[in-house]
């Protein structure tokens, strides 16, 4: 069995999403800009969605400054003025926030179907935007937002939580090298359980648990084979409860010469230890599960590096989601590097994504 701590994981593999060192120094909540450069100025609207609480990370990076919080929601607001993420921040309008002095980015944490308006007013008024997952209903919307941000020389980052994982980005570059060939097959699954009291507001969207968790590895899918030709949703209603939500989704990606299925359900007892994504090439197959605790088994027909011939193990360091998305947005603004995924790709992601759930693209 391979087991990479951070510092070795630095030594096995090249640059990929992230410049390593920044990457593994990420990992440890450190930063290499924020001991000589000004803290950038950041703000967040919204508490409403699921992964809103990721403020915490940015409040404790060295390289931003929390500037204020967005909340028009009463109740919501109330709820998060008790939690450690939110706690002792300054509460403001978003006309007011957008208007702080110095701010140069805005994380976009609202109900998803909140999500696009104000990402839009953040471009409008020149800051870089960090998007939480799906990217809303309206692709022409989002297409809007992408145009206008790339016009403005801004970043949109989504908040897909499994970009900077180190088991998808020791695939990335396994990929980059050509030592998994061709790549001919993947396979994932995206699910957990969930109580019927958490169902109704998932059921609010049409695209049921392929629009609310599948979105992860379709984001993964595209990063290895691009946007398909083809996608085929099988949409399924499985439980015993009659309130329309979507809660048991397949979809099939059709590629010239590869296909992909994603499967996304709110049914599966410890969904969370089955999610996982497989990707089989001509010379090799990586096989991540599960994707929030990684490790993989990665199977070779010859050997490259450290990695053998024939079957192994690889651990990885514990995962802890979204610092590296913080680190590397920081970079990105300072304009050490350019980001690893364009507009384009997320456009695409989110075209397919729509069209796995039977939505309309247009």
């Amino acid at each position: 069995m391979n087991s990479i701590s951070r510092r070795d994981w630095l030594t096995c593999v090249g640059g990929t999403a992230l410049a390593w060192p920044a990457l593994v120094r990420s990992l440890h909540g450190e930063s290499p800009a924020a001991a000589d450069k000004p803290r950038i100025k950041i703000g967040q609207i919204g508490v409403g969605h699921a992964h809103a609480s990721k403020l915490g990370v940015y409040r404790t990076s060295p390289d931003y400054e929390v500037v204020g919080m967005v909340e028009p929601d009463a109740k919501l607001r109330q709820s998060a003025e008790k939690q450690a993420a939110y706690r002792d921040l300054k509460w403001m309008t978003r006309e007011q926030l957008l208007n702080v002095p110095g701010l140069q980015a805005v994380l976009v944490e609202t109900k998803v179907r909140d999500l696009l308006d104000n990402a839009a007013a953040c471009v409008a008024a020149g800051k870089h935007v960090h998007i939480d997952k799906p990217a809303g209903e309206s692709l022409p919307q989002f297409r809007r937002i992408l145009n206008a941000a790339a016009e403005r020389k801004l970043l949109v980052q989504m908040g897909y939580m499994f970009r900077y994982n180190p088991g998808v980005v020791l695939l990335r570059e396994m990929l980059r090298q050509g030592w998994l060939g061709d790549v001919f097959e993947i396979h994932t699954v995206m699910s957990k359980v969930v109580p019927p009291s958490g169902r109704p507001e998932l059921a609010a969207y049409k695209g049921g648990l392929m629009f609310e968790l599948g979105c992860h590895v379709i984001d993964l899918v595209v990063g290895v084979l691009g946007k398909p030709e083809t996608v085929h949703p099988f949409p399924r209603h499985t439980a015993k409860i009659d309130d329309g939500l979507l809660d048991n989704m397949l979809a099939v990606f059709a590629y010239p010469r590869a296909t992909a299925t994603v499967k996304s359900s709110s049914l599966e007892v410890d969904g969370g230890e089955r999610r996982h994504l497989v990707v089989c090439g001509t010379e090799g197959t990586f096989h991540i599960q599960p994707l929030d605790n990684p490790s993989a088994r990665v199977t070779l027909t010859s050997p490259h590096g450290e990695y053998r011939k024939g079957y192994q193990d690889i651990k990885f360091p514990k995962y802890e989601r979204y610092i590296a998305d913080a680190a590397d947005m920081a970079r990105i603004i300072r304009g050490e590097k350019p980001t690893d995924f364009p507009y384009a790709h997320d456009l695409a992601v989110q075209e397919t994504l729509l069209k796995a759930c039977g939505l309309p693209t247009e």
